[in-house]
């Protein structure tokens, strides 16, 4: 009975497999939601960044115009104008408003402690030239991270001063920190899930591929038939289900392999025995009645015959399995091959009591493409098969008929014929099933495969009045 294998020691994890799954699976995952955060941390960044610029920008614009059009006269006007503004400023506690004059001083500030500063940055630069500009960046004195907006201020198409916009990106950064930690909090989750995920479905498929593997090596260490049980409705069911067919076939075929080298010694040591027995005999006694000396001859030589048919068998199976096995095709009257092969054992079998009977076909049958030598040897095998297991019906019957575009042969014995059940596995190699016929049992598989490579088909059946008949159906061909 088949060992059913339920378990396997512990530690079967097929780690690279599970290592080049999770690579494949998780790495591309984890770049592409490392690449969106890092998306979307810039993006949070740009927009906080790009808002608070607009809205300095456009309070400076604002602010530059109103100097503009008080249509300020003198400096101490401006000067005026500028520390009132810097006093009122509503919103110092976050921005900073400062009156720079044309040497990129400041002059006025809101929260007075850069009054006489040069802060040097860009957009005191570009202001000072008359171009609205921004710096964001370290400030210079200071360290600190800042956004300035500076805008100059205009009379009579001349630069008087420029009016600055300072702020602190403290604010905005921890917003932006605070974002990019919940985009990477969302990333992780979604890492964590597809590792979650991924690793319930490796542990799933590797598993069970780990228990299929222990299988295929504990078969190929010999023990043939075991069975995995199978628990799977997919691809993996199939592959239980095709390692397990596998096991049982090597179980057969290890099983005919073993019968057979046992029957081959067997028929070898029997017609030995007889050989050398007689040949000691007739050696002993050279002058020996000529009764006993004919007999003795006459079984070596059968004998020997039967040896060279076996060696012969053995020797077309070898070339088959190699793939030496070929044929040497030309156009050939097969219908004088099988009459030849009918003519050589017909006075055979008439002397072991068995007569054969042809009916030839009622119309020509044209040459066929075949090899002659391997389809005489089909023929000559099949009668011999059928002399061997029929012969106790006495009557071998071969016909030869032109069906369509086919030359069918069929040869039939009378004898007990073949047991239903082992009418599928006749033409296995080694197969010889209930018979006790002496064989190797690879004739007719031998006659099967050629006849196969004639692009014909060797069939075994019983005939329904007793005996096997043996059909082999021919292509004629154009």
């Amino acid at each position: 009975m088949p060992k059913s294998v339920n378990g396997f020691p512990g530690g079967l994890h097929i780690r690279g497999l599970r290592q080049r799954w999770l690579v494949n699976a998780v790495l591309p995952v984890f770049a592409l939601v490392t690449l969106a955060v890092i998306i979307y941390v810039l993006s949070s960044a740009q927009y906080y960044y790009g808002n608070m610029r607009t809205g300095l920008e456009t309070r400076a614009r604002a602010a530059a115009d109103t100097f503009t059009s008080y249509g300020i006269k003198s400096y101490s006007e401006y000067y005026r104008l500028a520390t009132y503004s810097a006093e009122t400023f509503e919103e110092k506690d976050s921005i900073e408003l400062q009156f720079i004059n044309t040497n990129g001083r400041v002059q006025v500030s809101s929260y007075g402690l850069t009054a006489g500063t040069s802060p040097a940055t860009s957009d005191i630069e570009a202001a000072v030239g008359g171009t609205m500009d921004y710096f964001q960046g370290e400030d210079p004195q200071t360290g600190e991270k800042i956004l300035s907006v500076s805008c100059p201020i205009m009379f009579n198409s001349r630069v008087v001063g420029v009016l600055r916009y300072v702020t602190s990106l403290r604010e905005a950064d921890h917003r932006i920190l605070i974002d990019a930690l919940v985009a990477s909090a969302i990333g992780a989750v979604c890492i964590a899930l597809v590792v979650l995920s991924n690793a319930i479905f490796i542990n799933n498929v590797v598993e069970p591929v780990a228990v299929v593997s222990e299988a295929a090596r504990r078969i190929s260490g010999g023990s043939y038939g075991i069975q995995i049980d199978n628990h799977y409705h997919d691809e993996l069911g199939e592959l239980v289900d095709n390692i397990n067919d596998m096991s049982v076939k090597i179980s057969q075929a290890e099983k005919i392999q073993q019968e057979f080298i046992s029957s081959v010694s067997h028929e070898l040591r029997t017609p030995l025995t007889a050989i050398s027995g007689w040949a000691e005999t007739l050696s002993a006694d050279p002058a020996g009645e000529a009764e006993q000396t004919r007999r003795g001859l006459g079984i070596i030589l059968k004998e020997s015959r039967r040896l060279t048919t076996m060696v012969e068998e053995l020797l077309e199976f070898t070339k088959m399995q190699d793939g030496r096995f070929t044929l040497r095709i030309e156009s050939v009257d097969l219908l004088s091959e099988l009459e030849d092969a009918i003519y050589t054992y017909r006075e055979l079998f008439r002397q072991e009591g068995i007569e054969v009977c042809y009916t030839a076909p009622e119309e020509d049958i044209p040459p066929l493409a075949a090899d002659s030598e391997r389809m005489k040897q089909v023929f000559c095998n099949v009668l011999d098969n059928a002399a061997k297991h029929g012969g106790a019906g006495r009557r071998i019957d071969v016909s030869a008929a032109k069906e369509e575009d086919r030359m069918v042969i069929r040869v039939r014995d009378y004898g007990p014929g073949i047991p239903p059940e082992e009418l599928p596995f006749v033409k296995q190699k080694f197969y010889k099933g209930s018979s006790k016929a002496r064989g190797s049992g690879i004739g007719l598989a031998v006659c099967d495969e050629i006849v196969e490579r004639h692009n014909g088909t060797f069939e075994i059946a019983n005939a329904d009045t007793g005996g096997a008949v043996v059909t082999i159906s021919l292509p004629l061909g154009k």
